[in-house]
């Protein structure tokens, strides 16, 4: 897969060195066990998913971050089709390798982040899952409902974020402020916030729009436990204000387009501001489904979602 990304920005710090944001690079894997059980995954399977079968040797280098997660965005949509459906998403390894390894669905930003994080972490990158608040535009402060990665390699700290959806990077960003990355039309910028009130300083993921930078999501650096992640996940899963319950929702991005469908509502944006909807009938959704989004859906569940999305009309 071409490499197009265009990386602005001053030399990182080394693994040791401390990373602006209050909180130094964590000393992975000196000796402290995971919380985060990653034996079930099938790296094997999973590459070939992402279509990279074939590539093994993969060193944790930046470029290897690079590929994997140039790979995973293009192969994998983000979809909210299992919330619709009632379903239960369980977010363990075994349970994502099921769903978006063998059936060949996507999945939104707790089962993606966190089966990418699982294959890094395989790999032998030193990895920090951490929770963020969406922004989408706003500062209003906003429960926490992201899940994205901070991950090591060739001593500097990237973020790397494979599940956000239409706004979200199609490459790592390095961790450090003002950093930014091109990839085809889009550029994506981190500022680090310096402390409001009680607040610490965060780091702050930025878009450039054509009238000018999109907050998309900010996050501090910190630690954070399974347990968090669950209930962050249940929350967003379950809560009748959450943006994902009650509607359909899946994005994808690539290196010139954003499509992203809304219920029956499909949208393409270009990075020149250009807006093209379409509206879609129920049969058209799952049509679409399968093929401008390459979610894998059986015979049953298209029929369970066709009666779902004639029902939201």
């Amino acid at each position: 897969m071409p490499n197009t990304a265009v990386v602005h920005g001053p030399a990182g710090p080394s693994a040791a060195a401390p990373v602006p944001g209050g909180a130094p690079v964590p000393a992975f894997g000196g000796g402290t066990a995971s919380p985060w059980d990653t034996t079930p995954l099938d790296l094997d399977a999973y590459l070939t998913r992402i279509r990279l079968t074939g590539r093994h040797p993969l060193p944790p280098t930046a470029a290897t971050l690079r590929t994997l997660q140039r790979a995973h965005t293009a192969a994998v949509s983000f979809e909210n089709l299992d919330v619709l459906l009632g379903r239960e998403m369980p977010l363990d390894t075994a349970a994502l390798q099921r769903k978006i390894v063998r059936a060949g669905r996507g999945g939104y930003c707790f089962e993606q982040n966190l089966l990418f994080a699982a294959v890094l972490e395989r790999l032998g990158f030193p990895v920090v899952r951490h929770l963020a608040r969406v922004r989408r535009g706003s500062t209003r402060v906003r429960r926490r409902s992201h899940t994205t990665l901070v991950v090591e390699a060739d001593g500097r700290p990237w973020l790397c974020d494979a599940g956000f959806g239409d706004e979200g990077p199609l490459e790592p960003v390095p961790l450090t402020p003002g950093a930014t990355v091109t990839t085809g039309d889009w550029t994506w910028r981190l500022d680090l916030e310096p402390p409001a009130g009680p607040a610490p300083e965060q780091w702050a993921l930025r878009s450039l729009h054509p009238d000018g930078w999109f907050d998309v999501y900010s996050f501090r650096p910190e630690h954070h436990a399974p347990d968090d992640f669950e209930s962050a996940h249940y929350w967003t899963s379950h809560h009748p204000r959450s943006p994902f319950t009650g509607r359909v929702v899946v994005q994808r991005g690539d290196d010139h387009a954003r499509h992203t469908l809304t219920d029956r509502t499909l949208a393409v944006r270009y990075a020149d501001g250009r807006l093209l909807r379409t509206e879609l009938a129920p049969d058209e959704v799952v049509h679409v489904l399968r093929g401008t989004f390459g979610i894998t859906l059986g015979a049953q569940d298209a029929v369970l979602l066709q009666q779902r999305i004639a029902e939201l009309a």
